[in-house]
């Protein structure tokens, strides 16, 4: 037995700490879940979109003390609400295309045959979800796959150790049948042997690529289905017809918010060459009005970073790209929160900046980024796709044809025009390249969690 402990970037304390079930507690899990499961899939579709709409509910009325713990466990500030609105929106919409998503496909049904293919709950869909969206991050699975019929095993990220216990809560209010949901608390030993024992029919991970690689080996020839979502280096480009300040706005705000710790979060832009001042100058001037602080006071719109480590990596690849040219727009003087050796990081643009530095290469998810000059689309295109990760690209401009052709150009999960950092739960949730595999959300979201099942029934 280990114990997990979450410590709070907030000041250093342990705010919570759990210890791991065992291996075979999780098999007696296991063993309720397969069994409850088969009932589970009997029930209709409406029926279990039902309970799982009623468990938001439970989820939104504790809310306010929600995030409260969000910002205890890895720094988002209270202000912004938490993660319900965007749970809600994308479990809604999972439930309401749910009956047609899961609809058999008739391929014959006359007086000799009815042919058709089916689609059937996998089993027990097993969810390993990040510490940046706790809730949000989740919800993407566990909803398609409690509709869709299976059972869902959560291990939430130690870092949000809370996050499983509030879901487990929630669904036992809405009624859902005991032993269908279980929240686990695990190593990443314990993780792994599960794994290479067949325990689930379906693994959901989101997280870094060494993790990803680590749950690869593990499932190595037990051939379970995977979805991985890993890491990400997000571009924006801004072309010379874009609305500059919706640009400027929007963009900065995608590479900031949540102290920059998002999926999607915009970690370079590329602007064109008559438009570059004028964008470096205004993100400058918006990035000085954030307001770096304790995440529980009302005036701080940037939090600590979830861990201190995780500041470490963004000031070390900050400290290489000065070194090697680059510029930096933000006085950390005006962000004396940052005092260099805690979670607390000021945000920071660099200018001066080219593809041989790692802050335009690896993964930063953190409050930087780095703005480059491009004197037109090829050029950007070019440097958009100069990066083993694919999630998602920004392309601003007054040109929805031009936008078009630019995003079947970029090796990408999501192409945005005039928006970024955000899923909508009708379009599917994918990436590609070091990104990873798989795709949630939309109808599209529910083929993996479910199988295909051919019936052909030869009537005379």
């Amino acid at each position: 037995m280990t114990t997990l402990t979450c410590t709070s970037p907030i000041d250093g304390s342990v705010f919570a700490t759990r210890e791991t079930h065992s291996f075979a507690e999780v098999q007696t899990m296991l063993t309720a879940a397969k069994k409850a499961q088969k009932s589970w899939a009997n029930r209709s579709i409406n029926e279990r979109s039902a309970i799982v709409l009623k468990a938001i509910d439970a989820l939104a009325a504790v809310n306010d003390e929600i995030t409260i713990e969000i910002a205890h466990m890895m720094g988002r500030p209270t202000r912004y609400g938490g993660e319900i609105g965007g749970v809600r929106e994308r479990a809604g919409y999972m439930a309401t295309i749910a009956e047609d998503a899961l609809a058999p496909t008739t391929i014959e049904d006359s007086d000799a045959f009815h042919r058709f293919i089916a689609r059937e709950p996998v089993g027990v869909v097993f969810v390993v979800a990040p510490w940046n969206y706790p809730y949000l991050t989740a919800i993407n699975s566990i909803a398609p796959a409690l509709i869709a019929g299976n059972a869902v095993m959560l291990k939430p990220a130690t870092q949000t150790i809370l996050a499983g216990e509030r879901f487990a809560a929630a669904l036992h209010e809405a009624g859902l049948p005991d032993g269908l949901f279980n929240n686990l608390f695990l190593s990443h030993g314990d993780t792994s042997e599960l794994i290479a024992a067949k325990s689930f029919d379906f693994i959901n991970f989101t997280g870094s690529v060494n993790g990803g690689r680590e749950m690869e080996r593990a499932a190595a020839g037990t051939f379970t289905g995977m979805g991985l979502e890993l890491g990400g280096k997000d571009p924006g480009y801004v072309r010379a017809d874009a609305d500059l300040d919706a640009a400027v706005d929007t963009l900065m705000d995608g590479a900031m918010f949540n102290s920059g710790q998002c999926c999607c979060g915009i970690e370079r832009i590329y602007v064109h060459e008559s438009l570059f001042d004028a964008f470096v100058a205004k993100a400058k001037a918006l990035v000085e009005t954030y307001k770096l602080g304790n995440p529980l006071d009302a005036e701080t719109t940037l939090g600590p970073m979830a861990h201190i480590r995780f500041a470490d990596e963004v000031r070390a690849q900050t400290r290489e790209a000065i070194a090697a040219g680059a510029t930096a727009l933000i006085d950390p003087a005006l962000f004396p929160k940052d005092t260099g050796d805690t979670a607390y990081l000021a945000p920071q643009i660099l200018v001066d900046v080219d593809h041989s530095m790692r802050v335009m290469n690896d993964e930063s998810f953190g409050p930087i980024v780095g703005i480059m000059k491009v004197s037109s689309d090829e050029e950007a295109i070019k440097l958009m796709n100069d990066s083993v990760f694919g999630l998602t690209a920004s392309v601003w401009t007054a040109d929805a044809e031009a936008a078009e052709n630019i995003g079947r150009a970029i090796e990408t999960g999501t192409i945005f025009m005039n928006r970024c950092d955000y899923l909508d739960p009708a379009l599917c949730w994918t990436g590609c390249k070091e990104t990873g595999r798989g795709a949630s959300l939309s109808a599209l979201g529910y083929q993996s969690v479910t199988r295909p099942k051919s019936y052909h029934l030869k009537k005379a």
